[in-house]
């Protein structure tokens, strides 16, 4: 592309000057002139025009001088486009103006026309700088959009009404949350009818941060929710998912996982933890129990890997609480981790709750610890709570 020079000066031997010195530049395509002999005719040009890269103006002209129109060019705000301006020799209390006003850089008549290519050289450097790094912030609003869309996507696919089952209202109580630390993220949670008595959850910690992480995310619920719904027990489903996510898997992604399946009817409780974070049960007498549970490695990290589940039950008027690492591994500002004792000392505060309350207090008790330190990883939680009847 050719850089476009608009030539402002009310002396037309000045166009021919420039035509024959910069004759080969404009022959090859490098370089294309227009002329204006005031500052009017010159804006006007510009209005027309705006992609102008390089205005070359007299200071001294008829009807609008080269500082007015300096003015306006300034008006315009393309930082992109720079003003040479030129004046005669000993007329430095306008070139100062200029230069103050922003002016890129100065020539003085009779131009050397040697010096003014290298400014203009110099100039058009200044121009691709300014050019690339405005295409690289378009880059970055347009990627920051993407991200902002897929976020939105992202607590699409959660479910966010609750009670999430009316059929189910007097039996369950249930809540979840998650908090990303960045615009997407890669935890997940989710819940869903399998039949008429027994209703499956879940909760996820993808591995990595960004796009991937939401990706692998997006994938790795669909997967499960999908399996779980052909699948016998917990066990089976976590297998089969970690079969077809690492065959799938790129980049060594991998994500711990805890899929159970709860009876309403019984409180009974069949589920497998692959690599996640304990699960601890509100018990009835006011105790905070943590669930039993094998030490099954991550979903997604090793074929064919022989996971066993556990069972546990819930009692009416008992909850289970699972939560992903971003709760307990949250520091506040003298580098202290939220961890495990204080988790368990705010659930245990809670007890009695319902299951919103008790995801709300955890995260107050929380922010009251971190205060203003800024979250580094997603902040996920899911309580379901057996009813008294």
């Amino acid at each position: 592309m050719a850089i476009k020079i608009l030539s402002v000066d009310d002396e037309e031997d000045l166009e021919v000057l420039l035509t024959h010195y910069f004759r080969r530049k404009i022959r090859k395509g490098e370089y294309a002139f227009t002329f204006a002999h005031n500052g009017l005719e010159a804006l006007k040009l510009m209005v027309e025009h705006p992609d102008f890269d390089i205005v070359l103006s007299d200071i001294n002209m008829p009807e609008m001088d080269g500082l007015t129109l300096l003015s306006k060019i300034n008006e315009l705000r393309n930082p992109a486009q720079k003003c040479i301006m030129v004046s005669a020799y000993g007329d430095m209390k306008n070139i100062r103006t200029a230069m103050n006003r922003g002016a890129f850089d100065f020539a003085t008549k009779p131009i050397d026309m040697d010096d003014l290519s290298v400014t203009i050289e110099k100039a058009i450097e200044q121009i691709n700088f300014v050019k690339e790094t405005q295409k690289e912030h378009v880059a970055l609003q347009s990627l920051q959009s993407d991200m902002e869309t897929a976020g939105e996507i992202q607590r699409a696919i959660l479910p966010s009404t609750f009670p999430p089952f009316p059929e189910l209202a007097g039996k369950l109580d249930i809540a979840a949350s998650m908090t990303a630390a960045k615009v997407i993220g890669g935890d997940f949670y989710d819940f869903f009818r399998l039949d008429e008595d027994r209703m499956g959850f879940v909760i996820a910690d993808v591995s990595g941060k960004g796009i991937p992480a939401a990706l692998f995310m997006a994938v790795s619920n669909t997967l499960l929710r999908s399996v779980a719904l052909a699948s016998e027990d917990s066990a089976q489903c976590l297998t089969e998912v970690n079969n077809l996510l690492s065959r799938a898997s790129v980049n060594s992604m991998f994500v711990t996982v805890c899929y159970g399946i709860l009876n309403h009817k019984t409180g009974g409780i069949d589920f497998t933890n692959a690599g996640h974070t304990p699960a601890y049960i509100l018990q009835a007498n006011g105790q905070v129990k943590e669930v039993e549970q094998y030490a099954n490695f991550v979903a997604g990290g090793i074929e064919d890997f022989p996971y066993r589940s556990n069972t546990t039950r819930l009692e009416p008027g008992e909850a289970i609480v699972l939560y992903t690492d971003g709760i307990t591994e949250a520091f506040n500002a003298e580098k202290e981790e939220f961890g495990v004792e204080r988790l368990v000392a705010s659930l245990t505060e809670l007890c009695y709750a319902d299951a919103a309350t008790v995801i709300q207090g955890v995260h107050d008790d929380l922010h009251d610890f971190i205060r203003d330190t800024e979250q580094s990883d997603d902040m996920t939680m899911l309580v379901i709570k057996r009813k008294k009847i």
